[in-house]
């Protein structure tokens, strides 16, 4: 329970927040200090965070939708009846500090987050860098299914992520994602509950309002025989004035990181997919 707590705590603490400029407002454009404004349209890729941060006092109402497996077609309405939700609130506290509270479906899943700002792109400045930090409970685990004792550290997850991006051209923006995660409670006994991964993704714009977004996990310690899958998204960006729509296609139904990293079990190649979107609507106060 203290090993648990105390990487929740590390993982919580911004080591470096420093200011941003309102990027919805001036998302493909440059400042007079010929800083890069953000490399992405979205807060998300698809599944991963992208480096974009809500400006001072901005209010999200995030909607992320699953449907189940497409492979069943017509049966369940290409999975329109296994539907995954997550609602998703966040606030930009500074230009470059946002907090976030969430509810998914998967797992009856509650989450909280900090985002921050440590590293702007910029002449002499290669990249943006930006901090993630998450906890989440699950409040599913039933002790009469598991017929093990549940305590609260089984329940808790907690993820840090590095997010590194680079806004290439007006067309075309990369990142990284270096991840560590801990999950209290693994399905699978071989795993250990602390992992990591590397996500890669990027951004390819095709029109003003349209661009083509793709992310991917590699889960760098999964253990030899584990059911899960490695994570690979893919979508269309739609700009609608003043927000963002994301549709898209992938492996993993879950849309929080602990879940999408460890507990994937889609196949693209057996067309065990799922269709999805990111629907946003901002507020500003």
């Amino acid at each position: 329970m203290k090993k648990i707590l105390l990487h929740a705590l590390l993982c919580l603490f911004p080591v470096l927040v420093t200011g941003q400029d309102d990027l919805l407002a001036s998302i493909d454009k440059k400042d007079s200090a010929r800083v890069e404004e953000a490399a992405f349209k979205s807060l998300k890729i698809v599944n991963f965070e992208s480096t974009r941060l809500l400006a001072r006092r901005e209010f999200y109402f995030v909607v992320s939708h699953r449907f189940g497996s497409i492979s069943n077609g017509f049966d369940d309405f290409f999975g329109l009846d296994f539907a995954n939700t997550r609602l998703h609130f966040l606030y930009g506290i500074t230009d470059g500090f946002n907090i976030s509270a969430s509810r998914s479906s998967f797992n009856k899943t509650y989450d909280l987050s900090l985002k921050y700002s440590l590293l702007r792109q910029q002449s002499g400045v290669p990249v943006s860098v930006v901090g993630y930090s998450q906890m989440a409970i699950n409040t599913q685990l039933d002790e009469a299914l598991l017929a093990i004792p549940v305590a609260f550290s089984d329940r808790l997850s907690v993820t840090q992520q590095v997010l590194i991006s680079r806004k290439f051209n007006e067309r075309l923006s990369l990142e990284l994602m270096p991840t560590y995660f801990h999950e209290g409670y693994v399905d699978y006994p071989g795993q250990d509950p602390s992992q990591f991964a590397l996500g890669i993704g990027g951004r390819y714009k095709l029109s003003k309002r349209v661009s083509l977004n793709m992310d991917y996990g590699w889960h760098l310690n999964r253990a030899e025989g584990s059911p899960f899958v490695n994570p690979l998204s893919i979508g269309v960006d739609i700009e609608t004035g003043g927000h963002v729509f994301q549709l898209h296609f992938t492996n993993a139904q879950p849309t929080f990181e602990s879940g999408f990293l460890g507990n994937a079990v889609g196949s693209w190649g057996d067309g065990i997919i799922y269709f999805g979107f990111n629907l946003s609507r901002v507020f500003n106060f």
